[in-house]
């Protein structure tokens, strides 16, 4: 437990230097002092004229008691000429409060040096051991911090490794869908060729068939042509037969007769002569001829 040594100097001061208005302000910062209100306390000895160590003192005291510790610690260095034993336990007690243990021991062993004091040791020794478990602490939070850092790193590192495995897996599910788009592509390519192949084919004998079937066509027609000439010439035979039976079976004149038999007999001799010197010509007029008529 801090301990604090409080050493008014209000009566010293007072009879020494103080008039009435200054008896007064003193009488009421004391008031305001034991009555905790210590920044009161501390406004009206900073209101008084006259410098002093006393004075430095108790206002040392009142921002202590405020725990305004910074202005303690400047108004006790300010106190220097009274008991320096008190002064500067009270600056360790300050430096304490702030949690400033290296500078608080100093304090505390200054004034041991001095004198030899129970309260003095007292708070030397239990600002030792909160420097021991502050540097325990700070040594446990180091290595906290550290092994944090270190947790941090590896969790960093992991999610990099992580990181870098996911993209090196999204590469390859990638390169694999590139590969399977690639395979599906030429799949549909070979399809789309295999089956221009077989419209192909399926062309080529549409077309083979249909040229097979106008010559078929072409084939029928001419035979069809050339049984109707055929016909036709039969047709024809027929008709000169029953024209030649007709004539048969027209009674001649002797005259006709004639004319036949003497047809027959040039057709005989051109056939043999091969091309007769004069044609014979007949008119269709009925004309007499002497017995003895030669056709040359």
């Amino acid at each position: 437990m801090i301990r604090i040594f409080f050493t008014f100097y209000i009566l010293f001061f007072t009879s020494l230097s103080a008039g009435l208005t200054d008896f007064k302000t003193i009488q009421e910062a004391k008031e305001a002092y034991e009555a905790k209100e210590y920044s009161k306390s501390a406004a009206l000895f900073n209101s008084l004229d006259t410098k002093s160590p006393q004075k430095a003192y108790d206002i040392g005291n009142a921002y202590y008691k405020a725990k305004k510790y910074d202005e303690a610690i400047k108004a006790y260095e300010q106190a220097q000429g009274i008991d320096e034993i008190a002064r500067l336990h009270n600056i360790g007690n300050s430096y304490f409060q702030k949690n400033e243990l290296k500078k608080a021991i100093d304090s505390y062993e200054k004034a041991l040096k001095i004198k030899e004091d129970e309260d003095t040791r007292f708070n030397l020794e239990l600002a030792k051991e909160k420097k021991k478990q502050q540097e325990k602490e700070q040594q446990q939070n180091g290595q906290k911090n550290r092994d944090k850092q270190e947790q941090e790193k590896n969790e960093q590192e992991n999610q990099q490794n992580k990181d870098q495995n996911q993209s090196q897996q999204n590469d390859q599910n990638n390169k694999q869908q590139n590969l399977d788009k690639n395979k599906q592509d030429d799949q549909q390519k070979q399809g789309r060729q295999n089956k221009n192949q077989e419209q192909n084919k399926q062309d080529d004998q549409q077309n083979k068939d249909k040229n097979q079937q106008n010559q078929q066509e072409e084939t029928q027609k001419k035979e069809d042509a050339s049984g109707a000439g055929q016909k036709q010439q039969e047709n024809n035979k027929q008709e000169e037969g029953s024209s030649a039976k007709t004539q048969a079976l027209i009674p001649q004149s002797r005259e006709e007769k004639l004319r036949a038999e003497e047809l027959k007999r040039l057709l005989k001799k051109t056939g043999e002569q091969k091309m007769p010197t004069l044609m014979y010509q007949m008119d269709n007029q009925k004309t007499q001829r002497s017995e003895d008529a030669k056709p040359w």
